[in-house]
């Protein structure tokens, strides 16, 4: 592939940093961004531009951007990564909580988009792959409903982004994961109720089952899910909907069949419901 220069939140651990070292390994020049400098240091690099950046503060990503300009010239290609998992049954999580997973996964994904909108406009290229997650296709998951709102809502600006980008050559994809074996599901990534409510024990026992059985025994591979995200890049048709992992491939199918399936068992309804021609 070509040398591009990249933009990467979240570079510190898990997917991102994954995706970093695989790219510099293959020579491209990558901007990388963490809330904490010091947690890029172990990826130093002549082509890397290690960045301290608060992804809710447009300011600081405005900087970051206007830094990565500056030593590499253009963006060709923004992962759009950083994000964490907020488990919760939905009456349990506050106002507070439910609006701070929102703003990082979702606002601080906005933030970045927009700055970097302008640059690859001017250029006519450039290609945005959203970080979702198979739970931004089925809400399936007691306990985990802001997380897998936000998720949705990444797969349905990434598609309004993709019809807004087309005019200036700008692609997005989606990239929808399934479980991966990164330290997602531990407690510096993975969000948990200030004040739970004993009755939801179903809940508790999902949450449960995700940080003690599930985390760090993941089938996923996270360096191979770099590989096939940078491989997508340099397709001349990138995917819009990109899933990654067998989970998840099986998880989509799943959801779409029920939706087929539901659409047709209500379908006197659904049409039923238009004006009467004369």
């Amino acid at each position: 592939m070509k040398s591009k220069v990249w933009f990467v939140t979240g570079a510190s651990k898990g997917l991102g940093r994954s995706i970093v070292s695989a790219l510099l390994a293959q020579g491209h020049k990558v901007a990388a961004t963490s809330r904490q400098i010091s947690g890029l240091a172990a990826l130093s690099h002549e082509n890397l531009l290690p960045l301290q950046v608060d992804l809710g503060d447009e300011k600081s990503v405005a900087a970051a951007v206007q830094a990565t300009t500056e030593n590499f010239g253009r963006i060709d290609v923004l992962i759009n990564n950083a994000g964490y998992g907020q488990a919760g049954a939905l009456e349990e999580l506050s106002d507070a909580e439910a609006r701070a997973n929102f703003d990082v996964n979702v606002f601080g994904l906005l933030n970045t988009t927009r700055a970097v909108m302008p640059v690859m406009r001017a250029q006519k290229s450039g290609h945005i792959f959203n970080i979702s997650s198979v739970a931004g296709v089925t809400g399936s998951f007691p306990g985990f409903g802001i997380y897998c709102a936000t998720k949705f809502a990444v797969v349905g600006l990434t598609e309004a982004l993709a019809e807004e980008g087309a005019e200036f050559g700008i692609k997005a994809t989606v990239v929808m994961p399934g479980y991966f074996r990164t330290d997602f599901l531990t407690s510096g990534s993975l969000g948990t109720p200030a004040n739970p409510i004993a009755d939801y024990t179903a809940v508790r026992a999902v949450q449960q089952m995700h940080e003690q059985e599930i985390n760090h025994n993941q089938p996923g591979d996270p360096d191979k899910a770099a590989t096939a995200i940078i491989a997508m890049a340099a397709e001349a048709t990138p995917a819009l909907h990109l899933y990654l992992g067998a989970d998840a491939y099986q998880l989509a199918k799943d959801k779409l069949q029920g939706l087929l399936e539901e659409v047709e068992q209500w379908k006197e309804v659904t049409v039923s419901t238009e004006l009467e021609t004369v």
